[in-house]
């Protein structure tokens, strides 16, 4: 089987419960927000004395260990800081059998504080660092040479030179191209170039439905995946607890979330994809795609942050072996 390659920003997740809404001082809640330096540090040194729980993150990272989890070979692009936490980045790639592509920048690791409201909602501020230094000069044909698909943060999508780089070069090597949509305000911000992207490189989209609304215009999640889908060949929309949609030209097909006990939200997105992408890449049908990648989303949000146990991960593959026997087309 060839690689799946991803791309983003490679972050470490700072992961913090919250007692009460008014902790988010000026941050829109459920959003991203780019923050500087500085800025990041002022909100550390707020919840220093929270219970903080430190991990690798990044979306397109997440959903590439999900696939290596799952035992799809996999890559990945990025750019850490030459410090401690960099190298810590790049040792869990390597111990879940990811191959790194991983530059070093100039400044620190990038890190992104992610503050979890009590109703289990999260509003993540980010200091970039060293993973905004990733660019375009970056990209190499080479990197994509045993590489069936290439999946993409739409984070990225700050950095036009670079996500149209990386795209053309993937599309040039014959992948399939997927990309994750990101946060609605990123989605607002990049919007004419997003939908460019999108409809001249990407093949397999995935958003959630605030995403889909801002991409799209629409506020029926149904009319948003069926215009999503004009400019790729597979579109889906996650609804949160009333499942997805999943649209491949004319058919539409709704799987129902699978019941969860949520705790915290994080990754659920990025293991949906991982799950999507590894059924597809087995070439099944779209409801067993969406129901392995409902299955993995659903099973992240009952532990804190996007990483989870072998233990766990032991009964998720058990799952999927389950959904694999009833549903092969």
């Amino acid at each position: 089987m060839k690689r799946v390659l991803g791309m983003g920003n490679a972050l470490v997740d700072i992961l913090v419960n919250l007692n009460h809404d008014k902790e988010l001082g000026a941050l829109e809640k459920g959003t991203m927000t780019l923050v500087s330096r500085k800025e990041m540090h002022a909100v550390m040194k707020d919840t220093a004395a929270a219970d903080a729980r430190i991990s690798a993150g990044g979306s397109a990272a997440n959903t590439i260990n999900g696939l290596a989890t799952l035992g799809v070979p996999t890559a990945f692009i990025g750019k850490v800081g030459g410090d401690e936490i960099g190298d810590s980045f790049r040792k869990d790639m390597e111990q879940r059998q990811v191959r790194p592509h991983l530059m070093t920048g100039k400044e620190e690791t990038g890190r992104c504080v992610v503050l979890i409201s009590p109703d289990h909602e999260r509003t993540m501020a980010t200091y970039l660092g060293a993973a905004i230094e990733l660019e375009a000069a970056d990209i190499s044909a080479e990197m994509f040479s045993d590489c069936a698909v290439f999946h993409v943060e739409g984070y990225l999508v700050q950095n036009h030179p670079l996500l149209e780089q990386a795209l053309r070069t993937a599309s040039e090597a014959g992948c399939r191209i997927s990309m994750d949509l990101a946060s609605h305000n990123v989605v607002d911000e990049n919007l004419a170039f997003l939908r460019d992207m999108v409809n001249r490189y990407v093949d397999i989209a995935f958003a959630n439905e605030d995403e889909a609304r801002v991409f799209t215009g629409e506020t029926d999640p149904h009319k948003a995946v069926e215009i999503l889908s004009r400019s790729v060949d597979i579109a889906v929309v996650k609804v949160g607890p009333r499942g997805c949609l999943v649209r491949n030209g004319d058919r539409e097909v709704q799987v129902d979330a699978v019941p969860a006990e949520v705790i915290d939200t994080t990754g659920a997105g990025d293991l949906y994809a991982a799950g999507f992408l590894y059924a597809r890449l087995k070439e099944y049908d779209l409801e067993t795609c969406a129901r392995i990648g409902s299955l993995l989303g659903s099973r992240v949000v009952e532990v804190v942050g996007a990483k989870m146990s072998s233990e766990r991960w032991k009964k998720i593959r058990a799952e999927v072996r389950e959904i694999e026997a009833n549903h092969i087309v």
